[in-house]
């Protein structure tokens, strides 16, 4: 039997990258930080060896990573809120170094990191960007952006020092998660019956798209590379419409212009210092919000003759299995 040990595991995109290793016969060895916490695999929990530990205590990676493993590290924070900005630096780019270094350590058969699109940079200039593009450090980039840009330098850091592996790069990823604390919070977004829509594109994949390219490049001899995981690219005001269309209710319906959102966001600021609560809408994500880019998939369709979900499709399921989650409580 194959051996699998993943990061983030718990997470919304790792617990999908769980089921697919599961599904096709692997055994499972994941890390959480506290016993009989299982985040979004509750319901399968009993068929992974969970250990406690943490990406950033070296020593329960050398226990978990045993010699021969396909690793995925998918452990990581998504945050745009300025008071999480150093733990994310801290999880996102010496997390991913201590990866590293044990996968370096142990002899690992394959490392495959979850990136994100973000890590590739993007400029006013740069409006279709694939995995070639050049980071500019006077780029409009997140602080999330440089985190997972600088745990990239990381992987290909291994890479040259003869770590086989991989990265991929998803784009906004949807499905049915915990809309609280992942880009599931869209939907919340919609179904709290929000008034605002940002003049934007957002590029989307479906989170089990981004599981099965995670276990196609695991599978694969395929090393020393990046690929963007990115189904499309579409208005938020459509966007916003076609998932209001399928929870029945009435759809956002306010441009929020660029003068707009920069009033918008500091008022969500204000709004957290009473809620104590992270806010959806932060200066990085309303400034991202009005901008348009596309990042090309042709690499990841033509090398693992990849075909992406439709979004109908993607929408359907998961405001689906979220309306019926909000049905139970």
């Amino acid at each position: 039997m194959k051996n699998l040990f993943i990061t983030g595991a718990t997470g919304f995109i790792g617990s999908f990258i769980v089921r697919k290793f599961l599904e096709n016969g692997y055994k499972i060895r994941a890390l959480t930080r506290r016993e009989g916490h299982f985040g979004l695999l509750s319901d399968i929990s009993d068929r992974i060896e969970w250990l406690i530990g943490d990406i950033l205590d070296i020593p329960s990676l050398e226990m978990a990573i045993k010699d021969g493993d396909i690793v995925v590290h998918a452990a990581a924070i998504v945050s745009f809120d300025k008071n999480e900005q150093e733990k994310m630096l801290q999880t996102n780019i010496e997390g991913t170094k201590n990866v590293v270094n044990v996968c370096l350590e142990i002899n690992i058969k394959k490392l495959v990191f979850i990136s994100s699109v973000a890590s590739l940079g993007r400029t006013k200039k740069q409006q279709t960007i694939n995995e070639n593009a050049k980071w500019d450090n006077e780029g409009e980039d997140s602080v999330y952006a440089r985190s997972k840009y600088f745990a990239e330098m990381e992987v290909w850091r291994g890479i040259a020092e003869g770590l086989p592996a991989v990265m991929l790069n998803p784009s906004v990823v949807l499905g049915a998660g915990d809309w609280d604390v992942s880009s599931t919070q869209i939907f919340k977004y919609i179904y709290q019956k929000k008034p605002f829509y940002a003049k934007g594109k957002v590029n989307f994949v479906d989170v089990r798209d981004v599981a099965v390219a995670s276990f196609l490049l695991a599978e694969n001899a395929i090393t020393e590379q990046r690929f963007i995981c990115n189904a499309g690219n579409i208005h938020y005001k459509e966007l916003f419409e076609k998932i209001a269309t399928l929870f029945s209710v009435k759809p956002p319906n306010i441009l929020l212009s660029t003068f707009l959102s920069e009033i918008f966001w500091r008022l969500a600021w204000i709004g957290t210092l009473f809620s104590k609560k992270t806010p959806l809408i932060t200066k990085e994500t309303a400034r991202m919000a009005q901008q348009s880019y596309f990042y090309e998939n042709d690499k990841i369709k033509n090398t693992l003759s990849f075909d992406f979900r439709n979004l109908d499709d993607t929408l359907a399921w998961a405001c689906e299995e979220i309306k019926s989650k909000q049905n139970k409580l």
